[in-house]
């Protein structure tokens, strides 16, 4: 791709709109912008790493067993008041009655939706465990919303359910999820700490939250510096259980919430299947949640320095940048193409800044967009051969001659 034909605005000051780091980054280089206070549009620079979120997410939710569907958004409010749920999260639902005067709600979430499907569509022991999930945008109306995708009122979320038979099965299926919610996250270039919580208006008995440090987090963690162990802060930092020390407290996002259901929803809504007997039982559930485009700030927050944003290689929005410094010249850009189309023979995904911009403006760009690996095309390197391949991460630099940086590049991906 071609910078110059990809709408990337990055931006010199810091927005007076942004509350935090994460969100002055994302505005600065060029990946979102604000329609209103909690809504978003994602430029192609920010859609490229949901994208890539998106696809850690799936590769390892369908390693794991479970299937992908899509669940409407549109949701009719009768089945939130046969749980009573609509009640528990009151304000915070969308609400509407349409032509027709039925009463309607945007969907916050999908626990009543993917239950009332389920209690048409299966009816046997035989057709259990089942996992599905979905990666859905969600409608919450926020009191506050805040700290850009950290907080919004319209936002993206993997939510992923598993039904089974008994407790046994839950217990598998809970375990299988939490093993690949600690592989997504690691994937993401995330430091993790998980914690158990509280199930809320969820329901259930068990649930584990998975946080994020951050300063901005408006959840706070006690975790021990020795083990890891980590728990959710209860207004002191008590025993770490294992180390017999204190903890040290750190504020956090959740950026994962998994949960043990039972039969909360299957009871209400009468989702039942026969069991091997011919016993009608209510299926036994779990949920487990990711907020995905809350994921694109939280990676922020771990991975940056003092000229932008440093993106873990699985999720940037391009392997390699390439900066041609002179654009006039014939001969360079004619490498700089070459180079671009070279490097995405190879499976690469390239950006080439062909705009005719000084050098200075073009190494800010790079930095604070965050693309892991830049190779700069200079007059000088062009002559004797060499091309300057820089790291983002560490920002290292090397001369190294032509004939290996695809070498250099493809070992960077792997």
């Amino acid at each position: 791709m071609f910078w110059s034909k990809a709408f990337i605005p990055t931006l010199k000051e810091v927005p007076k709109e942004a509350e935090s780091l994460g969100h002055q980054l994302l505005l600065r280089g060029g990946f979102v912008r604000m329609l209103m206070a909690g809504s978003y549009t994602y430029l192609p620079l920010g859609l490229r790493v949901l994208e890539r979120i998106q696809g850690i997410i799936r590769q390892e939710m369908n390693a794991a067993g479970a299937s992908e569907l899509l669940l409407p958004a549109l949701q009719p409010l009768e089945l939130w008041q046969k749980t009573g749920r609509d009640k528990d999260l009151g304000e915070v639902m969308f609400k509407f009655k349409d032509r027709r005067d039925r009463n309607l709600a945007l969907g916050p979430t999908h626990e009543e939706i993917i239950t009332d499907l389920l209690k048409n569509n299966l009816s046997s022991y035989r057709q259990l465990p089942l996992v599905l999930y979905q990666i859905q945008t969600k409608f919450r109306d926020e009191i506050r919303p805040r700290f850009g995708l950290i907080r919004a009122c319209e936002f993206i979320m993997k939510d992923a359910y598993s039904f089974d038979q008994d407790e046994a099965g839950l217990d598998k299926n809970y375990q299988l999820m939490f093993e690949a919610y600690k592989r997504i996250f690691a994937r993401c270039g995330l430091k993790i700490l998980i914690t158990e919580a509280d199930s809320g208006v969820m329901g259930g008995k068990v649930s584990h939250e998975f946080m994020v440090e951050a300063p901005l987090g408006e959840d706070v963690v006690c975790f021990c510096p020795q083990c890891s162990s980590a728990k959710a802060a209860k207004g002191d930092s008590s025993l770490c259980p294992a180390c017999q020390i204190n903890m040290e407290q750190v504020n956090t996002i959740e950026v994962g919430h998994i949960f043990k259901l039972g039969t909360k929803y299957s009871q209400a809504l009468a989702a039942n299947f026969s069991d091997s007997f011919g016993q009608l039982k209510p299926l036994i559930m779990g949920c487990y949640g990711i907020g995905v485009s809350r994921l694109v700030s939280a990676i922020i927050e771990q991975n940056h320095d003092s000229d932008g944003i440093v993106w873990p290689k699985e999720v940037a929005p391009f392997d390699v940048i390439i900066l041609p410094l002179d654009v006039a010249h014939p001969e360079l850009m004619r490498e700089a193409n070459s180079l671009h189309q070279e490097l995405e023979a190879c499976g690469l995904t390239v950006l080439l800044d062909d705009r005719d911009e000084r050098a200075g403006i073009k190494f800010k760009d790079a930095d604070l967009t965050g693309i892991p690996v830049s190779i700069v095309i200079g007059k000088k390197g062009l002559e004797e051969g060499k091309l300057e391949l820089k790291l983002r991460k560490d920002k290292s630099t090397k001369f190294i001659p032509r004939e290996e940086v695809l070498k250099a590049a493809r070992g960077f991906k792997l």
